[in-house]
């Protein structure tokens, strides 16, 4: 049977309404990675309560995406993301009119999880339309709503210093989410091939096979790098190089464009040669880049690097995807939401790696060469399970990730 091209494949609005629905959730789960230097000037925060602030939502979002992809496995993905965007209201509306302290305004930030979430209903949305061949762009294009944090990073403290107000934010985030919310209740439809909700005995079945766990390790530093430098660069950039919250934010920009738009490139890139070949040029591309942040030269020089660094981790993102529905096609849904939660976690910790080290030491220097350090680990993990995989494929024996279509 003849194979048809990408565009003449699945279904465009759902694979555009699963973009949008993942672009204006990221938007909203990064809002406090640049406004934290502005909410400081309310709240005074020392290194790690800043971090802590800033990792927050994606320890929140690390959790819920285990909820939104139980729920996107039970009862489809487009009800599941519909269900999440009423939620997303309940932080804003507390982050608009509510809060009055840290305290409660971290209470905001754990509940700012929830646009997080929405990775494990965005995913399985746009990837149950694809055949297997194609698989790794459309993934990649729908995971390539993680550019929403370019539009925090934008807009935010200029919104936030045009009003007088960083309140303010949290209220017009909801216009953006009710258009998208609007949009994706029209027109995304979930695949007439979905699987069949899975029982609970095969939750635990998942769980107990090596490779999901090597998922969310890979994904744990591809995504949790991505997320967790994108929500904690405004700080690094503000603290070390002196410039404004707005500056800040401008050149944190810079660097969250190169992983947001290189996703999709993973993953295209993915499909041809295989994704734990590529994987392999990723880290090490990461963790050269992120040695050569340790030495905190020049701002022009830091920039480019952590431009690259973004670059590879973003596409990192791409290949992991493209290596996940070929192993778990089956349980693409619930998969996603236990990988997806692990890429969170590796969000959540790298702020307080930074943020601690620097409390501790007055330098970012320690922080930088403990997340290379975590890069070449899982530059190392991939070659070793290359090999693993492709003797199984030599074998005729479908338990790895890249058989059948996809190159090893």
């Amino acid at each position: 049977m003849e194979r048809k091209g990408f565009w003449q494949s699945g279904h465009k609005p759902s694979l555009f309404g699963a973009f949008l629905y993942f672009d204006i959730s990221f938007m909203i789960w990064g809002l406090l990675g640049p406004l934290a230097v502005v909410i400081a000037a309310d709240y005074p925060m020392d290194p790690l309560q800043k971090a802590n602030l800033v990792a927050l939502p994606v320890l929140g979002g690390s959790i819920l995406r285990l909820v939104l992809g139980f729920l996107a496995d039970r009862l489809g993905p487009k009800l599941s993301a519909q269900m999440g965007m009423i939620v997303t209201l309940i932080p804003l509306l507390l982050g608009w009119l509510w809060v009055d302290s840290l305290d409660q305004l971290y209470v905001v930030a754990v509940l700012l999880g929830v646009a997080g979430a929405s990775f494990a209903a965005a995913l399985p949305l746009a990837g149950q339309w694809y055949p297997k061949e194609h698989q790794g762009l459309a993934m990649g294009i729908a995971g390539a709503g993680n550019s929403g944090t370019v539009l925090a990073t934008l807009f935010a403290n200029r919104l936030a210093q045009h009003f007088g107000s960083w309140e303010i934010v949290f209220g017009l985030a909801i216009i953006p989410i009710a258009l998208v919310f609007i949009y994706f209740s029209l027109f995304a439809r979930n695949s007439p091939d979905r699987p069949a909700p899975k029982r609970l005995s095969e939750y635990a079945h998942v769980l107990k096979q090596r490779d999901a766990w090597v998922f969310c390790a890979l994904y744990c530093v591809t995504f949790g790098g991505f997320v967790g430098l994108a929500n904690y660069l405004t700080i690094f950039f503000n603290t070390q190089y002196g410039l404004s919250a707005v500056q800040a934010a401008d050149i944190t920009t810079i660097c969250i464009v190169a992983g947001s738009f290189f996703r999709p490139v993973g993953g295209f890139l993915s499909d041809r040669i295989g994704g734990s070949r590529m994987l392999m040029f990723l880290y090490a591309g990461a963790a050269m880049m992120l040695i050569g942040v340790s030495f905190l030269p020049p701002l022009g020089i830091v920039v480019a690097l952590l431009f690259i660094g973004m670059m590879c981790l973003g596409a990192g993102n791409g290949s992991v995807f493209q290596l996940v529905p070929q192993r778990f096609a089956g349980e693409i849904g619930l998969v996603t939401g236990i990988v997806g939660a692990a890429g969170g976690l590796g969000g959540y910790v790298l702020p307080l790696i930074l943020g601690r080290l620097y409390q501790a030491t007055g330098s970012y220097a320690p922080g930088f060469i403990i997340l290379s350090f975590i890069a070449s680990a899982s530059l190392t993990l991939t070659i070793v399970m290359q090999l693993k995989w492709r003797r199984s494929w030599l074998r005729g024996v479908s338990s790895g990730p890249e058989t059948g279509s996809a190159k090893a």
